[in-house]
């Protein structure tokens, strides 16, 4: 692991660094002031190729072609890269600083209160991801993020989500053949799918998008990380059903969230449009849930006082054979 930067740290003569908010293996991200743009606070991604000798002018070549494809997208699901560079024997990416908290803080906070995220705001949250997964994979040649988990989604104060760590973005070239690659990386264990493990000798598509995707939305949606894909290998069994340990959620979006995280990516949705699809189509009626809600609470409510209802009843039923039996008043 690379030592972090010194705050106070000023690079390319505009970016101070202000603030260490995370570190890895590969390199650390930074909140910075932009010295040239009063008031502007940047992030700031370090990324440490370490190369062999041979090859460190193709790989600082190819970091800054790739980044420039970065430099281009334009989408409010994505943080803005401003700038790119290289410095001091490191590359640097810089952002637009994303305020808020991200969805593991999220749900984590709801975990400790006993509590689930509910499954409306989950799948909208969901749109918003589907919008940015669709622009990337839209792009020529595609571009896949590679790293989907919330921890790496934040949600702004104006309640727009935001995709933010590119650490493991990958190109695919048009012909599908090969892929060029800014840094090597597998992604996080419990949201990689198989076909990732094998680094850049994998063969990995949209598909695995989608994967971590499900992933994610199996984590939000019942406070459990997924189990591995090498553990699910050696265990089938391993992965519970989403409404295993969450019994309020929906049938439909457990469907789509179950197909989403097939080991085989022929079996997962084929792209991020199918995988909308079948997430729109999931949730049942509003009116529908809300009245299946309340029978359910209705339910639990009979069992609980079961035997003072009977004692209720008893007496109703005694009072009318009373009534009917007792003789007629004198007139």
């Amino acid at each position: 692991m690379i030592l972090p930067l010194a705050l106070g740290t000023v690079l390319r003569s505009r970016y101070k660094i202000v603030e260490l908010v995370g570190q890895g293996g590969m390199g650390a991200v930074y909140r910075a002031e932009d010295l040239r743009l009063e008031g502007r606070q940047c992030a700031v991604k370090e990324v440490q190729l370490e190369p062999e000798a041979s090859f460190a002018a193709q790989a600082r070549e190819q970091f800054h072609r790739e980044a420039s494809v970065l430099a281009r997208l334009d989408h409010p699901n994505l943080p803005k890269v401003s700038d790119y560079f290289s410095e001091r024997g490191r590359d640097y990416l810089v952002m637009d600083f994303v305020a808020g908290r991200n969805l593991k803080e999220i749900m984590d906070e709801a975990r400790r209160q006993g509590q689930f995220l509910e499954e409306k705001q989950v799948l909208a949250w969901a749109e918003q991801l589907c919008d940015a997964l669709e622009y990337l994979h839209s792009q020529n040649p595609p571009i896949l993020h590679r790293d989907i988990k919330p921890a790496n989604i934040r949600l702004t104060p104006g309640g727009t989500l935001k995709l933010v760590d590119f650490g493991l973005v990958k190109l695919l070239a048009p012909d599908d053949a090969r892929t060029i690659t800014i840094l090597q990386g597998r992604g996080t264990l419990q949201y990689t799918p198989l076909e990732q493990y094998g680094g850049d000798t994998g063969h990995t598509d949209i598909r695995s998008d989608i994967y971590s995707l499900g992933a994610t939305l199996y984590h939000l949606l019942t406070n459990h990380p997924p189990a591995d894909v090498k553990q699910r290998f050696l265990e089938p069994d391993s992965l519970p059903s989403p409404r295993s340990l969450n019994p309020r959620l929906s049938s439909g979006t457990e469907r789509a969230i179950l197909r989403a995280l097939e080991m085989h990516p022929n079996k997962r949705p084929a792209s991020i449009a199918e995988f909308r699809a079948e997430l729109r189509s999931s949730p049942l009626p509003e009116p529908l849930t809300d009245l299946l809600s309340a029978e359910g609470e209705w339910a639990n409510a009979t069992r609980e006082n079961r035997f003072l209802i009977a004692i209720a009843l008893g007496l109703i039923i005694l009072a009318l054979l009373v009534t009917l039996l007792a003789p007629p008043l004198p007139t």
